[in-house]
């Protein structure tokens, strides 16, 4: 009876120092900076992402997620992140494009990925994710996870439903491979930030542009403006980083790491299959209205194809940029044929 009890008075000394000393542990507290506005729902599920690491640490490590603009603007968050101003951020890479053009052809290559598993794969399996880390190397910088919102849907004010409808066509784009590709199509590109994507469609100043899937768009307000949308999208599909200050991540205890690693996998889904959802209640809402009010316009292959027949002329005068641009342009374009993508 003794020895039970002796047992029992241990166990509580065991769980009570183990908790002292839990106690004890230093806090790693980390800023992170995204690139969406707060109501938006990827900032919403890296929200939950940062939450569910303070529970997998046990409080050992606290990130605080800030909105786009919040600390820094969003040209800005490498240079941020170099300096130790935010420790970890999530962004699109491409923005980097002018430190190196590789950034923009391995995170979003135009035409090349029709769905999220294609690029996850590729990211996991064929060694994107490692490239990626040696763009980011020489700023000091680690990409432990990958995302993505889905493919995007262009906003028209008219119907354009093939590649000569594109002829004249005022469309809204960032400067980069996709701009590239639309001017070889005859369209006239117009390069605004995000901002001014919603008066410029609704002054005219622009029949067309980019931005995010059919429901990111339509809580932008452009379905008021700009009625059309392409649905599916076809054209990009963005990545979305969760990189980290470098000499922070060496900081940390194995297990933390492993705990990112892992916890940004059921990140990157979790925000692609919420975003999905929300996408399919837009078009589920369009169609109840008899698609009066906001009408999905649906590219035939052969039309995709004429497009994607540019955008590998596009690819390989981008292989020219760098050795390293052409290098994961290569990288991509072997996957493809592997899916039977390109020839």
């Amino acid at each position: 009876m003794k020895a039970k009890r002796w047992f029992q008075v241990g166990s509580v000394v065991a769980v009570a120092l183990m908790a002292c000393s839990a106690w004890g542990q230093d806090v790693i507290r980390w800023k992170a900076q995204t690139l969406w506005s707060a109501a938006e729902t990827p900032h919403k599920a890296f929200e939950d992402f940062c939450k569910r690491i303070s529970v997998l640490t046990n409080g050992r490590l606290e990130i605080t997620p800030f909105p786009a603009g919040s600390i820094v603007p969003t040209n800005e968050a490498l240079d941020a992140l170099r300096a130790n101003v935010i420790q970890a951020m999530n962004q699109w890479p491409g923005y980097w494009t002018g430190k190196n053009p590789a950034f923009a052809a391995l995170t979003d290559l135009p035409m090349a990925w029709l769905h999220p598993w294609e690029a996850d794969a590729f990211f996991h399996y064929k060694g994107g994710l490692e490239m990626l880390r040696e763009l980011y190397e020489p700023f000091g910088a680690y990409t432990v996870g990958v995302s993505w919102w889905g493919s995007e849907s262009y906003v028209m004010k008219r119907p354009i439903a093939k590649v000569e409808d594109l002829r004249g066509v005022k469309i809204r784009l960032p400067q980069g491979m996709e701009a590239d590709i639309m001017m070889r199509l005859g369209a006239s590109v117009v390069v605004l930030p995000g901002g001014e994507v919603y008066s410029a469609l609704d002054k005219g100043v622009v029949d067309m542009a980019n931005w995010a899937t059919p429901s990111m768009n339509e809580r932008m307000g452009f379905s008021q403006v700009a009625k059309y949308f392409t649905w599916p999208g076809w054209h990009s599909m963005p990545v979305g980083d969760f990189t980290v200050n470098r000499r922070e991540w060496d900081k940390l205890p194995a297990d933390i790491k492993q705990i990112l690693i892992t916890a940004s996998r059921e990140w990157c889904w979790d925000s692609l299959q919420r975003i999905h959802m929300e996408d399919l209640e837009v078009i589920a809402r369009a169609r109840s209205k008899g698609y009066t009010d906001y009408i999905p316009v649906t590219w035939s292959d052969e039309e995709v194809a004429k497009v994607r027949q540019v955008a590998l002329q596009v690819w390989e005068d981008w292989t020219k940029k760098s050795e390293q641009t052409k290098k994961v342009i290569e990288a991509q374009k072997a996957f493809l044929r592997e899916l039977g993508r390109i020839d």
